[in-house]
C-alpha cells in the first residue's frame, strides 16, 4: 500500500508540471514580441529623430577625388638635353632649374643678330648722313641754276644787240653806208648770239631739272628717317626685335619650374634630344589641391555654391578632417563628357542616375599640415543648413 501511494505521488506532481509549461511558454513569447517591438520602435524613433536633426541637412559622398592644376613642364626651343636636376617626387619652388638644353645654337644666332643689329644702326647713320649731303646738292643745284638764269639773261641781252645791230646795217646797206663785209659780220655776230642764247636756256633746263633729281634724291632718302630714331627705325627695330627673340631662345634652354609644387612623370633623359613642345615632366600644386565630388543628382535639389564641407582622406584615416567650401558645379555630368557619351535617344533605355561633379575647395593650412596627393579617393560631407 505505501509503494502504491508513493508511486501515485510522482505520477501527480508530474501531471501538474506539464499542465504549467505551455502556460508559461506563450508568455515568455509575448514578452520577448513586446520587448523587440519596443526596441524597433526606439530604433526607428532614433534614426527619425537623427534624420530630421542630421540626415536632412547633409549630403555625403565616397566618390570624390583629389585633383590639381598640374603644370606641364615642355620646352620652348629644340636642342639636346645637358643636364636634368630633378627628380621624380622631387619637389621645386618657382623658378627652381628644373633641365638645360645645349645652347650652342643659341649663342651663334646671337652673335649674328647683334652683328645685324649693328649693321642696321650703321645704314640708318649713313642715311641720315645723306641727307645733309643730299641737301647740299639740291642748294648746289640751286646755285647753277641761278648762274644758268644769269647766263641766259647775258645771252639775251647779247641777242638783242646783235639783232639791234643787224637790222640797223641792213637798213644802211642799201645807201652804201655799211659795206658788205661790215653786214656779214653782224650777221655772224647774230647768228652766234643766237646760238648762245640757245646754250643759255638749254643750260637753264638741265640745271632744273639736276635739281628735280636732287631734290627726288634726297626725298626718298629722306622717307626712311623721317619720324624715326636710331632706334625706331623699321630696319633697326626689325633687327633689334631678331636679337630679342634670340636672347629670348637663349634663355629658354634654361627651363625653370612655373609654379611650386612635386615634380611628377619625368620623361626626358640626359643626352636626349627634344623637339620645341614635346613633355619633359608635369608638376603637381600640392599646396593648391581641390576635390572633385561626384554627387548624384537626386542629391543636389540643396546644394549652392559656398556650403560647407568636411572631407576625410583613406591617405590619413578618421583621425584627419579636412574642411572646404563648395566653389561650383560641372557644367555636365560625367557621362557627358565621356570619350562615348550614352545614345539616350536610340534603342531601349534605361534610366541610370548620374553623378555630377562638384570643385570643392580646400583650407590651404590644412592642406600644407597634411599634403594631399592627385588621385586620392575622398569621403565628403556637405552641410545643408549653411
Amino acid at each position: 500500500m505505501a509503494e502504491a501511494q508513493a508511486t501515485q505521488q510522482p505520477q501527480s506532481m508530474s501531471q501538474d508540471s506539464t499542465d504549467e509549461a505551455p502556460a508559461i511558454a506563450p508568455s515568455r513569447r509575448k514578452r520577448l514580441l513586446l520587448i523587440l517591438a519596443v526596441v524597433t520602435i526606439l530604433g526607428l524613433a532614433a534614426w527619425l529623430a537623427w534624420y530630421l536633426l542630421v540626415g536632412s541637412t547633409r549630403v555625403t559622398t565616397d566618390n570624390a577625388y583629389v585633383g590639381a592644376d598640374v603644370a606641364q613642364v615642355t620646352p620652348l626651343v629644340a636642342g639636346a638635353v645637358t643636364s636634368v636636376r630633378v627628380a621624380d617626387t622631387q619637389p621645386v619652388r618657382r623658378g627652381d632649374i628644373l633641365m638645360t638644353i645645349d645652347s650652342a645654337d643659341a649663342r651663334i644666332a646671337l652673335a649674328t643678330a647683334q652683328a645685324s643689329l649693328a649693321q642696321a644702326r650703321q645704314r640708318y647713320d649713313q642715311t641720315a648722313a645723306n641727307n645733309t649731303a643730299l641737301g647740299a646738292t639740291v642748294a648746289a643745284r640751286d646755285a647753277d641754276i641761278s648762274q644758268s638764269r644769269a647766263k641766259l639773261d647775258a645771252a639775251a641781252a647779247n641777242l638783242d644787240r646783235a639783232r639791234i645791230d643787224l637790222q640797223r646795217r641792213q637798213k644802211l646797206a642799201p645807201t652804201g653806208a655799211v659795206s658788205g663785209e661790215e653786214l656779214t659780220s653782224a650777221r655772224s655776230a647774230f647768228a652766234d648770239a643766237t646760238a648762245a642764247y640757245a646754250q643759255a636756256a638749254a643750260d637753264v633746263r638741265r640745271a632744273a631739272s639736276t635739281r628735280t633729281s636732287a631734290q627726288g634724291e634726297l626725298a626718298a632718302n629722306r622717307a626712311l628717317t623721317d619720324g624715326t630714331t636710331a632706334r625706331s627705325n623699321p630696319e633697326v627695330a626689325a633687327a633689334q626685335a631678331r636679337l630679342d627673340q634670340v636672347r629670348l631662345d637663349m634663355e629658354r634652354t634654361v627651363i625653370r619650374a612655373p609654379i611650386d609644387g612635386i615634380v611628377a612623370r619625368r620623361n626626358v633623359q640626359v643626352g636626349q634630344r627634344v623637339a620645341a613642345g614635346t613633355p619633359a615632366m608635369t608638376i603637381v600644386p600640392v599646396g593648391k589641391a581641390y576635390v572633385d565630388a561626384n554627387f548624384k543628382e537626386s542629391q543636389l535639389a540643396k546644394v549652392r555654391v559656398g556650403q560647407r564641407a568636411e572631407l576625410v582622406s583613406d591617405f590619413y584615416g578618421d583621425d584627419v578632417v579636412f574642411h572646404g567650401r563648395i566653389a561650383g558645379f560641372a557644367g555636365g555630368t560625367g557621362a557627358a563628357f565621356s570619350v562615348i557619351p550614352a545614345q539616350n535617344a536610340t534603342g531601349n533605355w534605361i534610366k541610370v542616375v548620374q553623378r555630377l561633379p562638384l570643385r570643392i575647395t580646400l583650407d590651404p593650412r590644412e592642406l600644407a599640415a597634411h599634403p594631399l596627393r592627385v588621385g586620392l579617393s575622398m569621403d565628403v560631407t556637405v552641410h545643408l543648413d549653411r
